[in-house]
């Protein structure tokens, strides 16, 4: 799947889920997987497998055709790719209040994929500790940034970064008075299905 392909499909299920009045609970119990995993993979914190997406889109109760008809591939993109500011995606993750997203870039690279995104951290900005079947990059670009893991937490200021396995419980707190900016790269690895 090239570009954002991925994250597009993530958020068709959570769009679709929401239409059809469907809870969490429900969709997993019907595609006979868990309420938090239909969550991360809602909020980009995984990649189903094969089997689990088609699970998931037949529980939902739509054509598979049909669920796929408005993903094309963009093989005219070529080696170089260039996204300008006003193209960036505005999205959501869980319940994050002042945690603003946008999507700069997304692709697969063989079975992996790459997912590109900045966060401006408000500064009363909350959300609970969180799991990402990935590797995390994140680069402050301005503010100051508090990381907390279980067992530690490491303040970051303009031009500090800090890579780790997402599947550590994390969560970042902006620790300044002005919104806090972030550049984040998220590297899912490749799964057999």
């Amino acid at each position: 799947m090239e570009d954002n392909t991925i994250f597009r499909i993530s958020a068709k299920i959570k769009e679709i889920r929401k239409e059809k009045n469907i809870t969490l609970q429900e969709l997993a119990d019907k595609a006979g997987v868990t309420k938090g995993l239909i969550s991360q993979i809602e909020n980009n914190r995984t990649v189903p497998s094969l089997l689990v997406l088609i699970n998931i889109v037949s529980a939902l109760d739509v054509d598979l055709n049909e669920f796929f008809q408005d993903f094309k591939s963009n093989n005219e993109a070529g080696p170089i790719v260039v996204r300008k500011k006003e193209e960036y995606e505005n999205f959501e993750k869980e319940h994050a209040i002042g945690f603003h997203y946008k999507r700069i870039f997304a692709s697969s690279i063989d079975s992996s994929t790459l997912d590109i995104v900045l966060l401006e951290l408000a500064p009363d900005a909350t959300r609970p500790m969180v799991e990402t079947e990935a590797f995390e990059y994140k680069y402050i670009v301005s503010g100051n940034v508090k990381y907390i893991f279980p067992d530690r937490t490491i303040e970051l200021e303009a031009g500090d970064s800090v890579f780790f396995d997402g599947r550590i419980s994390h969560t970042p707190k902006n620790i300044g008075t002005i919104p806090a900016v972030m550049l984040i790269v998220y590297f899912f690895e490749g799964k057999e299905t």
